[in-house]
């Protein structure tokens, strides 16, 4: 099996997993959030429910970014990625917007104390999601895999807003047990907070991803050792440009390689197929574009 289809295969794996384990807390969390009558535990819920869909999504993208080059995309399908990942930002703040909707309309509404059970739930749940957050995000940094690690920081903003979850819930229950009016409204203000994670979170991500998806190119500092490598080429001269741009999970380089002028077009071909097949060796390099120019001295 081939690098490519391994790191399909586990990525894949980890989409499945964050997808069932999602309906499984969203369907807890949502039947104890109703029956206890905790707002900030059913926002809770339709937070775990979203990552479900962005689940989906970081599947189908990664799919996606598996095809070959074809006629009408010669350099691949990475891009699918940062495609699903923005996608899942979008659903993201989509969710965080209804949230915070409806915690502002609850302080107008009778408040309900909520049931010592959801603080079991919140509990359960901040335990699971951080474990599905750790599994992701080391999988996605080790196959590099942009929607994954997106998708991972979905389940860590989940942790984040359980928490929040817990704390209102906790103080809901004690304002109704010592009879304080005010803390009866921790419910409502912690799924407000929920909602305010849950944008803050939708922004940073889609920002990541619109900004690697405009063909990002890697940092000098991040290329040294591709161009000495090329460098290093016999026949190679010079390094007049080196462009490597992100395509996804993959590299695409473009360089300009200086050589001996009075050199046959031939030679000169050759020494561009070497530094081709010499890049190709490094990390996550998948596709490499020379163009040969005559060396010049600088006077």
């Amino acid at each position: 099996m081939s690098e490519a289809e391994v790191r399909y295969q586990k990525v894949r794996f980890a989409a499945w997993v964050g997808i069932i384990g999602n309906i499984i807390l969203a369907a807890i969390k949502a039947v104890i959030g109703i029956m206890s009558n905790s707002r900030a535990l059913v926002a809770d819920a339709v937070h775990s429910a979203s990552d479900v869909v962005g689940s989906v999504v970081v599947l189908i993208g990664v799919r996606a970014a598996k095809l070959p080059p074809d006629r009408d995309h010669p350099y691949g399908h990475g891009k699918a990625e940062s495609v699903a990942a923005i996608i899942v930002a979008v659903l993201l703040f989509i969710v965080g917007f209804e949230i915070a909707l409806g915690a502002f309309k609850s302080f107008f509404e009778p408040v309900v104390v909520p049931k010592v059970i959801a603080i079991y739930a919140v509990i359960f749940s901040i335990v699971v999601k951080e474990l599905m957050f750790r599994y992701k995000y080391n999988l996605g940094k080790k196959y590099n895999s942009e929607a994954l690690i997106t998708d991972a920081w979905h389940h860590r903003s989940d942790v984040f807003s359980s928490f929040a979850a817990l704390i209102g819930i906790g103080a809901a229950l004690l304002g109704g047990y010592l009879n304080i009016p005010w803390l009866v409204y921790g419910d409502s203000i912690a799924s407000a907070f929920v909602a305010i994670l849950i944008g803050k979170m939708a922004w940073s991500l889609g920002k990541q991803s619109i900004h690697n998806a405009l063909d990002h190119v890697l940092h000098e500092e991040d290329t040294i050792e591709m161009v000495k490598a090329a460098n290093e080429v016999e026949g190679v001269l010079n390094i007049d440009e080196f462009f490597a741009r992100e395509h996804g999970h993959y590299v695409i380089i473009d360089i300009k390689v200086a050589v001996e002028p009075s050199i046959t077009v031939e030679e000169g071909h050759g020494i561009g197929k070497k530094v081709k097949e010499r890049l190709l060796k490094e990390k996550n390099v998948h596709d490499v574009l020379v163009h040969i120019n005559p060396y010049k001295k600088l006077e």
